[in-house]
């Protein structure tokens, strides 16, 4: 994005708009006056809320199967496109359903937003995203952020938050667990192990607009891809 497309804003697609990330994602977009459109695209119909009241000009939102992405997409105009989409296998129901979610619709995403001329492509991936892990779930991640890379988009941010911490709509015991400990544990996660402590889906979602605001960072036509690790991503729960 260039001084003259960063004076007149940006405009955005979001999927994976009703997650825990990508809600907070949503209300931080619509709130911020540089985005002067939100697309949404989800599988289920987006819950009004009162953070949506007064937007309805700024906002659009399409319900299709994600499996038809490029129909459901046919006329949107966008320059910058927000991937917040995830889930867990057992709420997929199976490692074959989970990469379909975690992998395979953020790279048809990008896909779509490489054909369109989208300027930036910012995901969520995860800490210790590895496509060579033993660990399925980071061999995934790994295996996302690898494919989108060999995309060439023009430019390409990629967040790889620990822990989620925020209020779900299904109950994750682990993350009640870390919510609760949360306190304790940033007094003992220090040092080396600052960078693991759990971040707010909120701090989340406010690096993903803030990677939206920057102009770009090279000018000179060059593809970029850009990796933010936890402990830069809890900066900014500090910063605000």
């Amino acid at each position: 994005m260039n001084m003259n497309e960063a004076s007149r804003g940006y405009r955005s697609l979001v999927l994976g708009a009703t997650g825990l990330v990508g809600s907070a994602l949503l209300q931080q977009l619509l709130a911020d006056p540089q985005c002067k459109a939100v697309t949404v695209l989800v599988r289920r119909p987006l819950r009004p809320s009162p953070d949506m009241q007064g937007y309805g000009n700024k906002l659009t939102v399409l319900t299709a199967d994600l499996d038809r992405m490029d129909e459901a997409l046919t006329g949107v105009e966008v320059d910058t496109v927000f991937c917040a989409l995830g889930t867990t296998i057992k709420k997929a129901g199976s490692q074959e359903a989970f990469r379909v979610v975690d992998l395979e619709y953020p790279i048809a995403l990008g896909e779509w937003a490489k054909a369109h001329g989208a300027s930036k492509y910012i995901v969520v991936s995860a800490m210790g995203a590895n496509a060579a892990s033993s660990i399925f779930y980071n061999r995934v991640k790994g295996e996302m952020e690898a494919r989108l890379t060999e995309m060439g988009l023009p430019e390409l941010h990629i967040l790889r938050p620990s822990l989620l911490l925020g209020k779900r709509e299904e109950f994750r015991l682990g993350e009640k667990a870390a919510i609760l400990l949360s306190p304790l544990m940033k007094l003992l996660m220090v040092g080396r192990l600052r960078m693991y402590r759990p971040v707010q889906a909120t701090a989340v979602a406010a690096k993903m607009v803030k990677c939206a605001q920057a102009k770009r960072a090279a000018a000179d036509g060059r593809t970029i891809t850009q990796i933010y690790e936890n402990d830069a991503i809890t900066a900014t729960m500090i910063e605000e």
